[in-house]
């Protein structure tokens, strides 16, 4: 079965939020991720890349993480993600 075509977004964009909604992580089109902690904003920030279900991340400060989507869910520094629906 074939991929989806180059402009579609990947499944994976969007907003992952923790169940407390403390961590908001989102994924842009672009590669890049934008991370904000409680009331801080755009607390981390960085680019990403996606191969199966795995994600690396460069954050711009210099630190590298990864993590892993299964059954809808963002497994990454040992937090757990969940997708934000759509609004």
């Amino acid at each position: 079965m074939p991929g989806p075509a180059s402009n579609d977004p990947h499944p994976y964009i969007g907003m992952w939020v923790t169940a407390d909604g403390n961590i908001r992580q989102e994924l842009l089109a672009s590669g890049r991720y934008d991370e904000a902690r409680g009331n801080r904003q755009s607390a981390y920030q960085g680019r990403y890349e996606i191969s199966g279900n795995h994600i690396d991340y460069w954050d711009d400060t210099g630190f590298t993480a990864d993590g892993y989507f299964e059954d809808g869910i963002l497994y990454h520094a040992g937090m757990v993600m969940y997708r934000q629906p759509l609004q």
